[in-house]
């Protein structure tokens, strides 16, 4: 089989998660198979390349002498410790060294400009693949087998300019792929590649968005005609809820593609929310797995939606960073037009909406958006609307939750809301807004964010996920 591995930070973070991650490429080689592994940053590097570009832009130049010495250290400490070869501990010594350098010149060059753009941030956070994938390729080496290691760029991927956010452009991307890795296939040569990382056409760095690498592992997938990816991670698969807020969750063995997308938007971690869109149309399976617990069957993803008799919700998500803006006012009863002002107003200010909830009165319209773009949300609308005769007034609150119930086998079963909604009213917890979309896969809803973890375990309990 051709099989696409990507392995999170958590996943290639410390000495015997290297050699771990090394051993199973390479045991999958020895069995026949063509494996191409996809590699994140090191637990919590990304963040610390984001602190240090902010600090940058203050124009703070004490912080890089500090940073640069950390960075570099726990990279190269981490490649001492688990390349056994001097030979390809040197080689990777000598890489990882010369990328840090380049970090520290380009954050220079942001604390004389003092500005920081989208597209020298997306540069900045590219260091985070570009340090740890060196690791991978030289533990791979130490074991006896050929490896190259690659950007995602290097690999083919080529992306519009959304920076921090980019698409693939795929018809391009697909046949750079093709032509770069396929040949290293055939000759037994491991790619070994970095996540979250691609190019425009004029080779300028963007990056996926954040989790990242689970995009890079489908974009290849797809591009090669892999017949599976396995996502690593550091649960068993997909779960019916958040093992630290429901002790008794359990781990979902099959899940469809659409009911794997309604999770990822809505706080499942295993999976990112735009991964499945390149193999959407492809044979290629996509596995979750447990980099711990390899032998676990972890959570199968597959195309057709599968309705066990009994069986309606399947999970439940809970997203923390959330908030809700509410703009009301007489005036926008029967006024057509009202809700594309407002999301024109966002759209442009580059904010995402989560959740739409409008009732027939037409008197209000309620928004649910990330937390840390609330401010800004406000501050946009206010400065566009407010005092125009349309909109009287625009509140926000941001202390709320949106849990969602997801499950292909709510579709046209009565009462689901109702038991959703009984559930969570028995805890005397109140409901902020509620939406449910026509494909009646989710039902989604705001709460206090005090009262979210007792929410999500009355839903689970009232269909008694724990038994899946």
């Amino acid at each position: 089989m051709k099989i696409v591995m990507k392995f999170g930070g958590t996943s290639v973070t410390g000495r015997e998660n290297v050699q771990r991650v090394a051993s199973l490429i390479t045991s999958n080689v020895k069995l026949g198979h063509k494996v191409v592994a996809v590699i994140s940053a090191l637990d919590g590097v990304t963040e610390k390349l984001l602190e240090a570009a902010e600090l940058a832009e203050k124009r703070n130049r004490d912080f890089i002498k500090p940073f640069k010495q950390e960075i570099l250290e726990r990279h190269l400490n981490l490649a001492s410790e688990s390349l056994e070869i001097t030979s390809v501990r040197k080689e990777v010594h000598e890489m990882i060294t010369e990328t840090v350098d380049e970090l520290e010149k380009v954050l220079t060059g942001i604390i004389y400009v003092g500005e920081l753009t989208p597209r020298s941030k997306d540069y900045i956070l590219s260091f985070g693949e570009r340090l740890s994938a060196p690791i991978i390729y030289g533990a791979v080496k130490c074991l006896g087998f050929e490896a190259k290691y690659l950007t995602g760029a290097d690999a083919g991927i080529v992306t519009d300019s959304n920076f921090g956010e980019a698409s693939p452009l795929m018809n391009v991307t697909e046949h750079q792929i093709k032509a770069r890795l396929l040949p290293l296939l055939e000759k037994n040569v491991i790619p070994i590649v970095t996540g979250f990382i691609a190019a425009t056409q004029e080779g300028v760095i963007t990056t996926l968005g954040r989790g990242g690498s689970d995009y890079t592992a489908t974009i290849i997938g797809a591009s090669i005609e892999a017949d599976e990816v396995w996502i690593w991670t550091d649960v068993d698969g997909l779960m019916t809820a958040d093992p630290k807020i429901v002790p008794k969750a359990k781990t979902i063995p099959e899940i469809s593609f659409e009911e794997a997308l309604e999770m990822a938007v809505f706080g499942a971690k295993a999976m990112h929310p735009r991964a499945l869109e390149p193999i959407m149309d492809k044979q290629t399976t996509v596995k979750i797995k447990n980099i711990f617990n390899p032998t676990a069957p972890g959570t199968m993803l597959v195309r057709e939606m599968r309705i066990k008799p009994g069986t309606t919700v399947k999970a439940v998500t809970l997203l923390r960073d959330a908030g809700v803006i509410t703009l009301s006012g007489a005036s926008m009863i029967g006024t057509p037009g009202t809700a594309a002002k407002v999301f024109d107003v966002l759209g442009k200010n580059g904010i995402n909406v989560l959740m739409i909830s409008q009732g027939a009165s037409e008197a209000n319209i309620s928004i649910a958006i990330r937390r840390r773009v609330l401010d800004r949300a406000v501050n946009a609308l206010e400065m566009a609307l407010l005092g125009r005769g349309l909109i009287r007034e625009i509140t926000a609150e941001d202390d709320v939750c949106i849990i969602s119930a997801v499950g292909a086998g709510m579709k046209n079963t009565p009462g689901i809301a109702s038991r959703i909604f009984t559930a969570v009213a028995r805890k005397g917890i109140n409901v902020r807004m509620i939406a449910q979309g026509s494909s009646e896969l989710n039902i989604s809803f705001v709460v206090k964010e005090a009262d979210a973890k007792a929410a999500v375990q009355a839903i689970h309990d009232e269909f008694r996920l724990d038994e899946v």
